[in-house]
């Protein structure tokens, strides 16, 4: 039952990097292991935006789709994933962005699973373990390319 949490110091706003993560359209250009992403319902609320999405995962010849429920929470800075269906039994992933003194803010990334099958978890498992532990760096990496280089504060690790 891998899990993995990380929280990382990063030079951009809690709504620049939130709005990053809020963008799972974008998935598949920077995402590990993201190969196509199909937006299945998008439901507005007051205080919230509840999207269901499927994910194509890929390694090598192995291709999975999986569907999870993500909840936009923007006033509070968060994103929850509810897994819906697909080849785990669970998975719960969460992002929660922190402003910081001085500028710049902390992303604080969860995430839990279980494959359902056992040979696919002999198969892929180490490869998805790798993948989620190098999610937020991939977002960084993303903040980079869409808000370029921000010199007053620097991203490192916490």
């Amino acid at each position: 039952m891998p899990s993995f949490t990380t929280k990382r110091r990063v030079p951009y706003s809690p709504r620049q990097m939130y709005d990053l993560v809020a963008d799972i359209e974008r998935y598949p250009e920077f995402l590990p292991l993201c190969e196509g992403l199909t937006l299945r319902s998008r439901e507005e609320k007051p205080d919230r935006t509840i999207l269901v999405a499927t994910m194509v995962a890929g390694y090598q010849a192995i291709r999975e789709n999986f569907t999870t429920r993500v909840t936009l929470l923007p006033a509070d800075q968060k994103v929850l994933v509810e897994y819906l269906d697909g080849p785990f039994k669970r998975l719960e992933n969460r992002w929660i962005f922190k402003a910081l003194p001085g500028g710049g803010c902390e992303v604080d990334f969860y995430i839990d699973y279980e494959l359902k099958w056992l040979m696919l978890g002999i198969l892929v498992g180490a490869v998805f373990d790798k993948a989620f532990r190098k999610f937020s760096e991939a977002f960084e990496t993303r903040a980079r390319a869409v808000y370029g280089r921000d010199v007053g504060a620097s991203a490192q690790s916490a």
